[in-house]
């Protein structure tokens, strides 16, 4: 564990003596100190114990008040985990709209606008309104991985709504997991409009506090592509 200044940290480890699945975990530290957490769900909330036993170096008070700070941050984290926020990106591109409209969605030049996400990245499915579609990448592992998603609504050259159900594993599509109950039904929605002989194109997309910072950095490089391509 480290302040994120990076200013204080040490090394924490132990052994998992007991794990009962959203009820108990028990574990040694390697000094010999016991921990228990206790899970207790009440209605949509969930009460969290945490009993460790002290070591001699610090008060038990400062102890007490460090192991509450860890338990209060991972209350933020949970809490928070779930919740979809909206980001919005767009880019003004020097391209008739159809001709964006079209390179957005083609193929082959999917592959490259993408390529900011994952050098392998690509669809297979339709995007037709109503249509099944799958975005898949490989990692560097050679494993393949994606989302499962369906076309919400497609006005040619003017909007199209892409709702995420699920995500890929290896030839597996989950969309029934508690992996998948904190996202499932986000939008990510692409607005195309004319200015001045020019495309406004913009992009809404729904994400949880994980990804926030990932697709604020990704998603204007993969937009800038999609302008080199179109220009």
């Amino acid at each position: 564990m480290e302040a994120k200044d990076g200013s204080f940290g040490f090394d924490f480890s132990g052994t998992y003596t007991n794990v009962e699945p959203l009820k108990i975990i028990e574990y040694t530290l390697d000094d010999g100190r016991d921990v228990q957490i206790i899970f207790v769900t009440e209605g949509d909330k969930t009460t969290v114990t945490e009993t460790f036993e002290a070591e001699q170096e610090n008060s038990e008070e400062l102890q007490q008040a460090g192991w509450q700070s860890i338990l209060d941050n991972f209350k933020k984290y949970t809490e928070a985990f779930g919740k979809l926020e909206t980001l919005h990106f767009e880019i003004i591109i020097d391209a008739q709209v159809e001709k964006v409209f079209n390179a957005m969605i083609d193929e082959q030049q999917y592959r490259k606008w993408t390529a900011a996400f994952s050098p392998t990245s690509h669809f297979k499915g339709s995007w037709e309104k109503g249509a099944k579609i799958v975005f898949l990448g490989t990692d560097e592992n050679g494993n393949t991985g994606g989302m499962v998603s369906r076309i919400k609504e497609n006005i040619p050259n003017r909007y199209i709504s892409i709702e995420h159900l699920g995500f890929i594993q290896g030839d597996e599509e989950i969309t029934s997991a508690p992996e998948v109950e904190g996202w499932a039904g986000a939008l990510e929605n692409y607005t195309f409009e004319e200015v001045n002989g020019k495309t406004l194109i913009s992009v809404d997309l729904d994400t949880n506090q994980e990804f926030i910072s990932y697709f604020a950095d990704t998603w204007p490089k993969a937009l800038i592509i999609l302008k080199e391509i179109c220009e």
